[in-house]
């Protein structure tokens, strides 16, 4: 996560998606897909609603490939993508987009990292060169990779070592819930770890995942596909492919036995839960099932959690849903869906749990009604919609989606499966995923105070006249 001033085919599924329904009114994004001769998959998008354009290279490679013993790696490395090349010093990258009134930035996540810039259209063919240029090499040298290794640990410290919770309802859950090293390690990266990464562990994840082949690069915006195209082909089709390592199988099943840790923050003011169960694999029928399961639970502040816990029961102060570092339909291996909450000193993470556990009976026994679940729709439908407004974030979900489902069209099917979700399958995902067997719970309190030193006893003054 390179953060500034503070984010298999269809074939291989188990159950097709194409027997969701699709609305005939919905927003149907343009998506035009070409593989190059060395495996490179280009989307592009056109739309010329702005003279800009959003770029995204997404590589299929995350936290769960990178090495063992080299926690953090595949995020070290993503940093190290912005450190320079042979034919674009450290410095130049940022420059020539940000100097050109663009923006840029990468992300690691389990199961890719992306890089994305926006900016003028005038500015494509620069952005282009540059992202083909580091897909070929890097500078690499002792100097950049420590500066790197420290730089990502000073992340660590600022993001998580040195805040309230400290992530622990993204990652020390994912610990807890996992079985696999693959799945439950520290993917942000312990110090001991990102220290002994050599510059060999450099080339090495270079050659073998950031390849043409490995790769898509998606363009959204004022742009044909015929320009796309062949603008790809002039600054991307000259890389060799390379051989990519087979992964290895990081599957799991469901849990079926509740898991529970306790933990102290000594930062936080007030308690907090994360509370995770596994969700099914990508593809599967109840995928969309679980991401409207996850709003109708907490999505907003008409949520039923937040209506129930927080207005009514009155022992949260606040509900999210989560689904680990990414979203309900950017996952490629075991994931969970998380819902994180600070809850008042006078309840409890059992008062929590029990709370929850009803309301999720409520809704494994009821369903929800036309009304809630017409809102909830509505809302997710929106947050969609304004998302792929933005030429970046479209051309990043395209890219996403092409390299998880192999198939960016996901993005104009995602809106119909959503419709297509019934009080029916809200009951079977609830009663079927949210059960106390399969779930994980990590309640996190505030460290006790320090008691204050005693006062050091009060000395009598001694008068010149009582001295001897």
């Amino acid at each position: 996560m390179r953060k500034r001033h503070l984010p298999v085919l269809l074939a291989g599924l188990t159950v097709s998606l194409s027997a969701f329904a699709a609305t005939s009114d919905q927003w149907n994004l343009p998506v035009h897909t070409k593989k190059l001769d060395n495996g490179l998959t280009v989307i592009v998008s056109e739309d010329h609603t702005s003279p800009t354009v959003g770029v995204s290279v997404v590589y299929h490679v995350g936290m769960r490939l990178e090495p063992k013993n080299r926690t953090g790696f595949a995020h070290l490395f993503e940093h190290l993508m912005f450190q320079g090349t042979p034919n674009a010093p450290k410095g130049v990258f940022d420059k020539t987009i940000t100097g050109g009134g663009g923006r840029n930035n990468g992300s690691t996540r389990p199961d890719f990292t992306n890089y994305i810039e926006t900016a003028p259209v005038s500015a494509l063919e620069p952005i282009l060169w540059l992202e083909a240029d580091r897909m070929k090499t890097l500078d690499f040298n002792d100097k950049t990779l420590k500066n790197q290794q420290d730089v990502v640990k000073e992340e660590i410290r600022v993001n998580v070592k040195n805040q309230p919770y400290g992530g622990f309802y993204w990652l020390d859950i994912n610990q807890a819930a996992f079985k696999k090293w693959e799945n439950n390690h520290d993917g942000y990266g312990s110090f001991e770890d990102l220290e002994h990464a050599s510059l060999d562990d450099v080339r090495t994840f270079h050659r073998d995942y950031y390849g043409p082949n490995n790769a898509v690069l998606a363009i959204a915006g004022d742009v044909t596909p015929a320009q796309g195209f062949a603008l790809a082909q002039k600054y991307f089709g000259g890389i060799a492919k390379r051989p990519t390592p087979a992964a290895t199988d990081f599957s799991e099943g469901l849990n079926t036995e509740e898991k529970r840790v306790e933990q102290t923050d000594a930062l936080a003011q007030v308690p907090a839960v994360a509370v995770a169960w596994k969700i099914p694999p990508r593809g599967h029928k109840d995928q969309a099932a679980i991401a409207v399961l996850a709003d109708l639970l907490a999505g907003d502040d008409a949520s039923l959690f937040y209506q129930g816990l927080v207005k009514g029961r009155e022992i949260a102060l606040n509900m999210n849903a989560l689904f680990g570092l990414t979203g309900p339909w950017e996952y490629g291996g075991p994931t969970v869906m998380t819902i994180f909450a600070l809850y008042k000193p006078n309840s409890s993470a059992d008062a929590m749990v029990s709370a929850m556990d009803e309301e999720i009976a409520k809704v494994a026994r009821n369903g929800a009604d036309a009304a809630t679940l017409k809102r909830v729709k509505t809302r997710m439908l929106a947050d969609w919609n304004n998302k792929m407004e933005s030429f970046i974030n479209r051309a990043d979900t395209l890219a996403k989606l092409q390299t998880l489902w192999g198939d960016a069209n996901v993005a104009n099917k995602i809106p119909g499966w959503i419709e297509a979700v019934t009080s029916d399958d809200i009951k079977r995902a609830a009663s079927t995923y949210l059960v106390a067997s399969n779930r994980t719970v990590i309640d996190r309190k505030p460290a006790p105070k320090a008691a204050p030193a005693a006062a050091a006893p009060a000395q009598a003054s001694v008068s010149a006249a009582d001295k001897k």
